[in-house]
């Protein structure tokens, strides 16, 4: 859908597309009270910055939308084709990869009382891995800042494909 097609959608649309991005209405209405757009640039600036500090009801309620890494998203509760388009370069038939993966949520669940989020978009099961070791010894803190910073960056991904 190009820029001109988002800035005049009915603004109940408008809003459908930009929670697929980021399930959080505040950023939703920031995002969508910003129409029209002169360019895209400018949509995801607004974004980028309605994105960057996440309250813990918006935090959760965006981790909800997301899938843990290497598992299937189920319609309905996850936003299944962004999340499987964006694990793509996780292998799902790599028992080894699967098996670190399930133990590394376990564990990252355990410590943070979350899912693990990354931006997948890009990385294979190895990377992902990695990252997830590295972050858990992450304090709370750090890793609290982490997973917004990993939300803002799939939330601008998504909207620029909703965007081209």
């Amino acid at each position: 859908m190009p820029l001109t097609e988002f800035n005049t959608l009915p603004a109940d649309e408008a809003r459908a597309r930009a929670a697929a991005c980021l399930d959080v209405p505040r950023w939703v209405e920031a995002v969508i009270a910003g129409r029209p757009y002169p360019d895209t640039a400018g949509v995801l600036d607004v974004a980028s910055t309605e994105s960057e500090h996440l309250d813990d009801d918006e935090l959760a309620a965006a981790l909800a939308r997301h899938p843990r890494i290497g598992e299937r998203a189920s319609i309905g509760r996850h936003d299944a084709a962004h999340s499987a388009h964006e694990q793509s370069g996780v292998d799902r038939d790599d028992l080894d990869v699967a098996q670190r993966l399930v133990a590394g949520n376990r564990a990252y669940e355990k410590r943070f009382d979350r899912v693990f989020l990354i931006r997948a978009a890009g990385r294979d099961g190895d990377e992902i891995l990695a990252e997830l070791e590295r972050r858990l010894g992450n304090d709370v803190e750090t890793e609290r800042a982490e997973t917004v910073e990993q939300l803002r960056q799939i939330a601008l991904l998504r909207l620029e494909q909703v965007l081209t």
